[in-house]
This record gives structure tokens, C-alpha cells and sequence, in this order.
């Protein structure tokens, strides 16, 4: 019998002939960025076919994070400075992350022919469930601005076992009212679409300060070339339906919230009123200063520091340190204690000491930040 051979594999993955290991490690980042820049997906619902752009992969027993953009932008304009913030780089690490685009609203994507019947607020809600069976994700964390976060509280709503919490910005639950239905009309006849899109993203002092912010999305959204499609989504937003939410009802979140409002925003009143509706045990209200109607494009630092927070009361990245908010913020906390019995995460968004750990406490409470 042959005598046996020890074979050592010095190797794991040899190289091609001729690469050499600097090469390769170039190679191999080049991969890793092609990755990080996202796969983007179509997929066909009972109201249309919807786009979506996934980044990293599913991690084990950990939720995707969702998000929907508001009206004039879509997931990229919505987005794309607070996912690309520096400190954010610890929770994207962590999570997978899905992207979502309201139809019509993606880049490049072709006019709606005249005559189209663009889906309503809650049909758009219940896209999500064709997105998440597509992708085989059992539950997701949802972040959400204007019209994209009345969708996602929409969907958690409808489907609450797999919304496990809801980051919502500037967010109105309400239907409009005929005086504000006249309004709209009226202004309709006076402003142009874009003008009233914007003063729906923006405080009437931004839009008076014409920073380069506001011109850069002034210019974004004048020039879109699907601006047809984006006036049929701000269509279905000035339609939406009550989400008649009632503290102590039978309709409400029962996932943690954060609800997020900048203190000169559109919205402010709007969000006000929304946390004075949901339970308090659940919910926590940040209201940012110097942030105006978008916190997510201009403050995005200190909504990263509270998504962390937010994270860290559910149980996620207990290790991550966060110094930022606590120096920089003024807290006033109220707070209600609460235990959940279907799941044994401390939920709370609470005060750090300066050392960057997060003592526990129940949610219920009001933030403001400022610097």
C-alpha cells in the first residue's frame, strides 16, 4: 500500500498567475466596494412594480432596516447624507439595510403614461409585504420622513408582528381637513409643483435663506425629469386617510417609536400632536434644534447619536459608545416604566453618562437637541 502523503494548502486562495498579493487585496476592496454601493431589485405587487436597493447582507436574528423617502426625492436624495455619516458607517455594519423607492420615484425611472392611477398611501403600505417576502426578511426596523413615514406606520399598522421599530420624521397622521383641502387649492393656483413640494420639506425661513441646501434641492426637483410621476405621489400624500391613532385605543404602534421633527419644521404641530397620541411607554420624542424641516440631511450627526440610543433600548449594539448627543443636547425626560411581555429587550431611549454608556430605563419621553 501506498504510503500517505501530509499535503500542506499554504494558500486558502491562491492567486491568479501573475497577480501578486497587492493586486489581489486591490482586487478584493474593489469587490467589497462594488458591494457596500447596494443591488438594486424591481418587484411586481398587486399595485405596480416597486424598486428597491439592498446594502450588506442579512445578519442572524437581526431585523433589516427599511426605509421610505418623502415626497420630491426618492431613497437616494432622502437618505444618502445620513447613511454615509461617518458615525453611521457602526449601525449599517450591523444591519442590512433596504432602501425603498415609491413607484416611479427611482432614478431614471420612465413618466407614468397620462392617465395613470398612481397607488394610494396604504396601497403603497402594503407593497412592503411583496418586498420583504422577495427578499425572505421576517421583520424590519423602519425608517421613515413625511409621506414615507405615514406608509411605514401605515404597514406597521397592518402587519405589527414584523415591525420590530419605527423611526418616523416629520410625520402627519392626519387626513386633511377642508380648510386645509381649500388651502391646498388655493395655493395650488398660485404656486407652481415644485414650490409647494418644497415648502412641504422645508421651514419658510430655509426657503427665505436659499442656502445651498435649498438650492441644490430647489434645483433637484425643479429639473426632475419624472416630475409628473413626483406630483402624482404628492397627490396620494394630500389624500391619505386618518390613521385615526388614540392613546389607550385599540389602533396604535405597538412597536418602539421615535418620532423625530426638527423645531422649525412644516411639521412641528403635526408631530406634536402624534406623540400626545401614542402610548407613551412606546414612544420617544426628539425634537431637533437648528434642524429645520429635514434633520436626516442637515443634522445628521445627532440623529445617528439618537438612532444608536434607539437601537441600544431594543437590544441592539449594546457595546457602541456614543458621546456626541450627551455633550451637545438638553434633555428633558418624563418617563413612564412599561414591560413587555412578548419580548425581553429593554426598550428606551435615555440619557448616556459621559462615558458613553446607556443606563436602563422605559421609554416615554421628549429630547430636545440642541447645540
Amino acid at each position: 500500500m501506498a504510503e500517505l502523503q501530509e499535503v500542506q494548502i499554504t494558500e486558502e486562495k491562491p492567486l491568479l498567475p501573475g497577480q501578486t498579493p497587492e493586486v489581489a487585496k486591490e482586487a478584493e476592496l474593489a469587490a467589497r466596494i462594488l458591494l457596500d454601493q447596494g443591488q438594486t431589485h424591481s418587484v411586481e405587487t398587486p399595485y405596480g412594480s416597486v424598486t428597491f436597493t439592498v446594502y450588506g447582507t442579512p445578519k442572524a436574528k437581526r431585523p433589516a432596516i427599511l426605509t421610505y423617502h418623502d415626497v420630491g426625492l426618492n431613497c437616494k436624495s432622502c437618505f444618502q447624507p445620513l447613511f454615509q455619516f461617518g458615525d453611521m458607517q457602526e449601525i449599517i455594519q450591523n444591519f442590512v439595510r433596504v432602501h425603498v423607492d415609491a413607484p416611479g420615484m427611482e432614478e431614471g425611472a420612465p413618466v407614468f403614461p397620462l392617465g395613470y392611477q398612481y397607488p394610494s398611501l396604504d396601497q403603497l403600505a402594503d407593497m412592503i409585504p411583496c418586498i420583504l417576502q422577495y427578499l425572505n426578511f421576517s421583520t424590519i426596523i423602519g425608517v421613515g420622513v413625511g409621506a414615507g413615514a405615514y406608509v411605514l406606520s401605515r404597514y406597521a399598522l397592518n402587519h405589527p408582528d414584523t415591525v420590530e421599530g419605527l423611526v418616523l420624521i416629520n410625520i402627519d397622521p392626519n387626513a386633511k381637513g377642508w380648510m386645509d383641502w381649500a388651502a391646498h387649492k388655493l395655493t395650488g393656483l398660485t404656486s407652481s409643483i415644485p414650490e409647494m413640494i418644497l415648502g412641504h420639506l422645508f421651514s419658510q425661513e430655509e426657503l427665505s435663506g436659499n442656502s445651498e441646501l435649498i438650492q441644490k434641492y430647489r434645483n433637484i426637483i425643479t429639473h426632475a425629469p419624472n416630475l409628473d410621476n413626483i406630483e402624482l405621489y404628492w397627490n396620494s400624500y394630500n389624500n391619505r386617510r386618518d390613521l385615526n391613532f388614540g392613546r389607550g385605543g385599540d389602533i396604535t404602534l405597538k412597536c418602539p417609536v421615535m418620532l423625530v421633527v426638527g423645531d422649525h419644521a412644516p411639521h412641528e404641530d403635526a408631530v406634536v400632536e402624534c406623540n400626545s397620541k401614542l402610548d407613551p411607554t412606546q414612544t420617544s420624542f426628539l425634537k431637533m434644534a437648528d434642524s429645520g424641516g429635514q434633520p436626516q440631511l442637515t443634522q445628521p450627526g445627532k440623529l445617528t447619536e439618537a438612532f444608536k440610543y434607539f437601537l441600544q433600548g431594543m437590544g441592539y449594539m449594546a457595546s457602541s459608545c456614543m458621546t456626541r448627543l450627551s455633550r451637545s443636547r438638553t434633555a428633558s425626560l418624563t418617563s413612564a416604566a412599561s414591560i413587555d411581555g412578548n419580548r425581553s429587550r429593554s426598550r428606551t431611549l435615555s440619557q448616556s453618562s459621559e462615558s458613553g454608556t446607556l443606563p436602563s430605563g422605559p421609554p416615554g419621553h421628549t429630547m430636545e437637541v440642541s447645540c
